[in-house]
């Protein structure tokens, strides 16, 4: 059980009425004076017990009371103030020794069934940066959620089919043609990229001009193959792997898309208009209905995904989350129309539209790859800044923002660099730990100080952080703890010697900076980060 529910509990069982627990908010307060934790229970009683917030906010002051509580407080106009048992707080250093790599870990997902789609690009080039935003926030979340008690399955959606495939290649096969010295004509909407051009010369080697003669098909198959698995080695790079790989072209084999198709017919929301057959979507959320099957007889991209999201709903999935780019935001509200058509509950479906990643450097915009002359690729970036920058800085952000990514910033070796800032802390605490003999302590009586209770309290909202990050699909929340942990530790170790020829004292205080360092591992794990032991 998390603390704020802890709280939640105890001030529930104070009240003379019974209301949810889930209504009682328990906020943080910016100044300690105003205690560790406050609530503004006492105004939601007013109309109930018909009276002002600070009596009913003093009558239940004087009936809280637990052992984690050492005293509580109220402020005007009705605010009550909560301060944690020292002993408490001290003696969730034990616990943070004992647990571990667990510490934090809860069963707040009960296990429910969450398919996170994220990246999913088209196998048609190299990943860039907007992949990589995509990439660090659906790998973190489906961490964080997997660490909270969810039963997670990290999916990317193969678009295999289709006329960007058939244009992919025929694009391999002309540069093919090229490099065998035959005539050439690159297509309108063919692909031009270097990666293309690198396939082709592949190809070559590989089989001389022995493949003139092969249908588009074979190109396609081989393009495919080579361009899906560089972007999972770039994938693997970047610390993000999947436990399953979907290939679009397997729904139109399985005749899932035919399925689709006919149980929409039947819905009686289809009907013929312009040489094509459109859903009538705004019968429910859209602005507008939308094309199944254009005049031409070709399907439109909206069909097969329908297909899909209905598979993972059939596959036992409660809530899916589909991870997708700016340009995507039309789409959320066709898809959700889709689904209800086809009798399914669209409130399972969660779409989370990334915004656009801005390089700087030199607090000028980089647009263009030096070494493509095009957008700067995730491998190019990896290489520039590492894997632990790259992830944080990713992260850190809320994903519906638009970001700056500082790529001066992002190697710099100073206390301005959060990433830096995170990892000198803990850096700083592994080599005080070096070659000694950490152990809990029954009691830490010298620990008496308002740096090292601030830092206590920190590692005790750790659940509660990881619950809210896995709930509301927030990251950065763990990125943003992270950052608060090594600052209080970095203002602790200034002022507070650890190592000193008094065992006890510094028994405690080698326990303590132990917990602070397994609580940010913890965090830097689910993000995806692997934190240095030296610097």
């Amino acid at each position: 059980m998390t603390l704020k529910k802890k709280l939640q509990n105890i001030i529930k069982s104070s009240l003379p009425v019974d209301i949810d627990e889930e209504n009682i908010v328990i906020d943080i307060p910016k100044d300690k004076k105003n205690g560790d934790y406050s609530t503004n229970v006492a105004f939601l009683l007013t109309k109930i017990l018909k009276s002002n917030p600070m009596d009913i906010a003093n009558m239940i002051k004087d009936k809280l009371g637990d052992e984690i509580i050492e005293k509580v407080e109220v402020a005007s106009p009705g605010f009550i103030n909560i301060f944690l048992s020292k002993k408490f707080l001290l003696d969730n250093i034990n616990i943070i020794l004992k647990e571990g790599k667990n510490y934090g870990r809860s069963t707040f997902g009960k296990k429910e069934k969450v398919n996170i789609e994220y990246v999913s690009a088209n196998p048609t080039g190299t990943l860039h940066i907007g992949h990589g935003r995509g990439a660090v926030y659906g790998d973190s979340l489906a961490n964080i959620m997997s660490f909270a008690g969810y039963d997670v399955t990290r999916e990317y959606y193969i678009n295999d089919a289709g006329n960007q495939m058939y244009n992919l290649g025929v694009s391999i096969k002309e540069r093919y043609k090229e490099k065998c010295g035959v005539d050439f004509e690159m297509p309108e909407n063919g692909y031009h990229g270097k990666e293309i051009i690198k396939l082709a010369e592949d190809l070559y080697e590989m089989y001389g001009d022995s493949k003139l003669d092969e249908e588009i098909d074979f190109f396609k198959k081989k393009g495919l193959d080579i361009l899906l698995d560089d972007i999972k080695k770039d994938l693997d790079k970047f610390r993000v792997n999947f436990d399953v790989f979907t290939s679009e072209q397997s729904l139109y084999d399985k005749g899932l898309v035919d399925t689709t198709l006919s149980n929409l017919q039947r819905s009686g929301k289809c009907y013929i208009a312009e040489d094509a057959l459109w859903l009538r979507t705004t019968d429910l959320y859209d602005e507008k209905d939308r094309v199944l099957i254009k005049g031409d007889g070709n399907y439109t991209y909206l069909l097969p995904d329908i297909a899909y999201h209905t598979d993972k709903l059939k596959r036992g999935f409660n809530h899916l989350i589909d991870v997708l780019g700016s340009d995507h935001h039309g789409y959320i509200n066709r898809l959700k129309s889709s689904l209800e058509i086809l009798g399914y509950d669209s409130s399972k479906l969660d779409i989370r539209i990334l915004q656009m990643v801005r390089l700087l450097r030199g607090g000028e915009e980089v647009k263009l790859s030096k070494r493509t002359g095009k957008t700067i690729t995730l491998n190019e970036l990896i290489e520039e800044v590492g894997v632990n920058a790259s992830r944080y800085f990713f992260v850190s952000k809320s994903l519906d923002t638009q970001m700056d990514f500082d790529l001066d910033l992002a190697v710099k070796n100073s206390n301005e660099n959060p990433i830096y800032y995170i990892e000198y802390a803990n850096a700083r605490i592994s080599s005080i730990l070096r070659n000694k003999n950490v152990t809990s302590m029954s009691e830490y009586g010298t620990i008496d100080n308002e740096a090292a209770y601030t830092i206590l309290n920190k590692l005790l909202e750790f659940e509660d952080i990881v619950v809210s990050a896995a709930s509301k699909g927030l990251p950065h929340l763990l990125a943003n703890y992270m950052y608060e942990l090594a600052t209080l530790f970095h203002s602790y170790y200034a002022i507070e010697k650890i190592v000193t020829d008094d065992e006890i004292y510094t028994n405690e205080r080698l326990a303590l900076i132990k917990a602070i360092k397994i609580v940010m591992n913890n965090a830097a794990g689910m993000l995806g980060l692997i934190l240095r032991e030296e610097m």
